[in-house]
């Protein structure tokens, strides 16, 4: 009980946890996306503010500059700059030639000047070495004074990001004066400034943006996880402890579930469900009793298997019929129940089509009815053997055949028998071209022991030749009594020459005998198929009462043979 509720709950559990997975992580992927967008968004215009105010800053700058310039102040110009540096957060600023190399560093500029004034108009200065510029700078210098445009470099310098904005100076008409008018450019002014501020509000703005994410999530998970527990988990809960008490043998169940129109039409399947299925249960309750009662209260063995053929129901008359009880009979298996597992296959298998079903064991005649049961699709369901004691039946049916095929005189075969066994016997010897003989005798002069001693004597006489008849013949012929004083006997497979001699034979047994003092003679007449011709059963009949009545024409106490015909 304890393990099904802590699996319920944890199952419950789940669901609400997995709900909520669901549904925070599609959550968490669409803020992720937005957010990642924005973000993206954010750096780029932050970058771009920086690089614009840079550019701003290079281009007030390089105004300032050129207008000192101009003003033929280049003395200014060089404590312009250096004062400039001095901007805070302002990484670098210098003053490039077309060529790369730095302002203010040389004679150079100052000889080119005084020599197209004509005059030494600006001294000479001390020269400063060591400067040098890199391959990148060169290159971008060249770009911006061949488009005549700034330029703007982001760069990586012992992992601080800077960004250098290349502006460059016109030469304009006022400038020509002293620098010629060869080149449009005179030079570029460079300033460099660090993009931690940049980065720092960068990194502010992400982390700005995750506390929200994180805020927001939080925020949207609990409600979704309140309304979840509200209207998903509580309704399935309810449904499940009805499930639960179902599974415990508690049938009778009905949810009360509120919350949402598919949660309460789910109810009210379930309770119609559980209704039905009461009805059902109690239905087969009465039946599965019933079927106890007439399983247990029978007294025929039954003995039931699954489809591996293992034995799942041994009723007490089973029990007592094999002399086995339930365990004895599992362990040696279904086939082995009467010690003959051949045999039980045999009536297993042939669904007693032709395998003697009736069996001897342990002292009783047991009647098996044994089959095995398959679907609708074929599949084996299982097998089954009813089991009955037919001792007192075939005792009984014995008698009762021994009543009707003898003679209750001379315990011969009665006239039944003999007129059933000539026929089959008959077509069994023109089928297969057999051989069968048939003997018909009478008692010589068996008036005279009726009249003269009496018909009890008579009797006697009767029953004497009865007892000597059932000791003569084979086990396979039929010695039966005709009728009155007249006997027979059929005897299969049985020759003319063999007849004969059995006809013989008992007529001299029966003259040697004597019965109470007296003697009696017996006159026989003999027919043998085929040599007789005869096409019937009742023309060998006829053929045999014809030689009889020849054995009497001829004196009697004799054996006559019809004539053979073919």
């Amino acid at each position: 009980m304890e393990t099904a509720k802590l699996n319920r709950l944890g199952f419950l559990d789940g669901i609400g946890n997995r709900l909520l997975a669901l549904i925070g992580s599609t959550f968490l992927i669409g803020t992720v996306g937005i957010a990642l967008f924005f973000a993206h968004d954010q750096e780029r215009m932050i970058l771009s503010n920086h690089e614009r105010s840079l550019t701003l800053l290079t281009h007030t700058v390089g105004s300032g500059l050129q207008t000192i310039m101009q003003s033929g102040s280049a003395e200014i110009a060089e404590s312009y700059i250096e004062d400039i540096k001095h901007i805070k957060d302002l990484g670098n600023i210098r003053i490039l030639r077309t060529n790369g190399v730095q302002a203010f560093t040389d004679n150079v500029t100052v000889k080119q000047v005084n020599e197209l004034m004509g005059v030494d108009q600006f001294p000479e200065r001390e020269i400063i070495s060591g400067l040098t510029y890199s391959v990148s700078e060169l290159s971008t210098l060249k770009k911006v004074v061949a488009s005549g445009l700034s330029k703007s470099v982001t760069s990586l310098d012992n992992g601080n990001a800077t960004m250098t904005v290349f502006y460059p100076i016109p030469n304009e008409e006022e400038c020509t004066i002293c620098h010629g008018s060869d080149n449009k450019v005179r030079g570029v002014l460079e300033i460099t400034t660090s993009m931690q501020q940049a980065q720092n509000d960068i990194q502010g703005m992400r982390i700005r943006i995750v506390l929200i994410q994180i805020t927001v999530l939080v925020l949207i998970l609990t409600i979704v996880f309140k309304k979840i527990s509200q209207y998903v988990v509580a309704p399935i809960e309810d449904l499940s402890s009805s499930m639960v008490a179902m599974t415990e043998g508690h049938i009778r169940q009905e949810a009360d579930v509120e919350g949402c129109c598919e949660f309460r039409m789910m109810a009210a399947c379930f309770n119609e469900m559980s209704e039905e299925l009461a009805r059902t249960y109690s239905g087969l309750q009465n039946e599965r009793d019933k079927l106890t009662t007439i399983i247990l209260g029978a007294r025929e063995g039954i003995v039931v298997t699954d489809r591996s053929e293992e034995i799942v129901l041994v009723n007490p008359a089973a029990e007592r019929l094999l002399g086995k009880n339930t365990l004895e009979l599992r362990k040696k298996g279904f086939r082995s129940i009467i010690d003959n597992p051949e045999h039980f296959a045999a009536i297993l298998e042939d669904d007693l089509k032709s395998v003697p079903d009736i069996v001897v064991y342990k002292g009783r005649m047991l009647q098996i009815q044994a089959t095995t049961i398959y679907s609708n699709e074929k599949t084996m369901v299982g097998s089954a053997a009813l089991i009955r004691d037919v001792t007192q039946e075939k005792k009984l049916e014995n008698e009762l055949r021994y009543l009707s095929t003898t003679d209750a005189l001379t315990k011969l075969f009665n006239r039944r028998h003999f007129d059933s066994v000539l026929e089959e016997e008959f077509k069994r010897a023109k089928r297969y071209k057999l051989v069968l003989g048939l003997l018909l005798f009478d008692v010589d002069h068996f008036k005279k022991f009726n009249d003269t001693y009496g018909h009890d004597q008579g009797d006697r006489v009767l029953q004497a030749i009865g007892k000597v008849m059932n000791g003569h013949f084979r086990d396979i012929d039929h010695p039966c009594r005709y009728g009155g004083e007249e006997f027979c006997a059929v005897l299969p497979s049985t020759g003319l020459e063999g007849v004969q001699n059995v006809a013989e034979r008992l007529r001299e047994k029966i003259s040697d005998m004597r019965v109470d003092g007296l003697q009696v003679h017996i006159s026989i007449g003999v027919s043998i198929f085929p040599n007789s011709g005869a096409k019937s059963p009742d023309e060998l009949l006829k053929m045999a009462d014809e030689a009889l009545y020849q054995a009497k024409e001829q004196g009697r106490n004799r054996v006559c043979i019809a004539p053979s015909k073919v």
